[in-house]
């Protein structure tokens, strides 16, 4: 039996019913207790920083398309994997502080490119660093070579569920 609460929730059903495997939910069951846990302790800049759930998000993928920090609706729901009513309301936010403008996109009247403002782009890049040494200091637990090696299974088996129409 495994010494975590998945290894023992594993171990009950392998007692009460040693006809199933139950071994998928030691791999699962672990992924969403830690992307749960993960989530509580990654948070809190965000949050001080007065940033709502996704928000940075949203500032980190206009960042990252480098300078003008400019996509459209449907570039940002496709880079950060929402729809594009939740970049509205994530654009919403950001615009009411200051941090992004809606504008008319060149050659398209109907469609809107979002921008980051000059204090989009520092918070932005203020809070990438904080973020990636909270992501550091979350897996100093794994050496070097298990980092790599977990970030190539996870990616492997990322792959393999985006492929399952099951």
């Amino acid at each position: 039996m495994q010494g975590d609460a998945i290894g023992a929730i594993v171990g009950q059903w392998r007692r009460e019913r040693p006809d199933l495997d139950a071994s998928p939910m030691l791999v699962v069951g672990r992924l969403f207790r830690l992307t749960a846990e993960l989530d509580r302790r990654l948070r809190p800049p965000f949050e001080a920083a007065g940033l709502g759930n996704g928000d940075f998000d949203v500032l980190a993928a206009l960042r990252r398309a480098g300078e003008p920090y400019s996509l459209s609706a449907g570039e940002l729901s496709r880079t950060v994997m929402v729809t594009t009513g939740a970049i509205t309301k994530r654009v919403d936010r950001l615009e009411a502080r200051g941090l992004a403008v809606r504008s008319v996109a060149e050659g398209d009247s109907r469609g809107r490119l979002i921008t980051l403002t000059a204090e989009g782009v520092a918070l932005a890049d203020e809070l990438i660093a904080v973020h990636l040494e909270n992501q550091r200091r979350l897996l100093a637990g794994l050496g070097d070579e298990e980092r790599a090696r977990l970030a190539a299974l996870l990616e492997r088996l990322g792959a393999s569920v985006e492929a399952d129409d099951g």
